[in-house]
């Protein structure tokens, strides 16, 4: 019966670390220092084309191309 129950568990964790970057899986950010301004960093996907700035380290969460639709 414990087994059955850690099997549960395991399988909402999986499914709920998974949903957590649902929104960038499809995007492939790369850094574009060219294009930094006001101290963002530039970031552009390769994957579709968006381009989004970040002012802490690492890509945005979110996919951009999702708010220009």
């Amino acid at each position: 019966m414990h087994i059955v129950i850690g099997l549960v568990i395991a399988f909402l964790l999986v499914l709920l670390f998974a949903r957590r970057n649902h929104a960038t899986r499809q995007c492939r950010w790369r850094a574009d220092k060219t294009g930094d301004r006001d101290g963002l960093r530039k970031y552009r996907c390769m994957a579709c084309g968006a381009e989004g700035f970040a002012d802490k380290p690492g890509p945005p969460r979110y996919c951009k191309l999702d708010e220009s639709l």
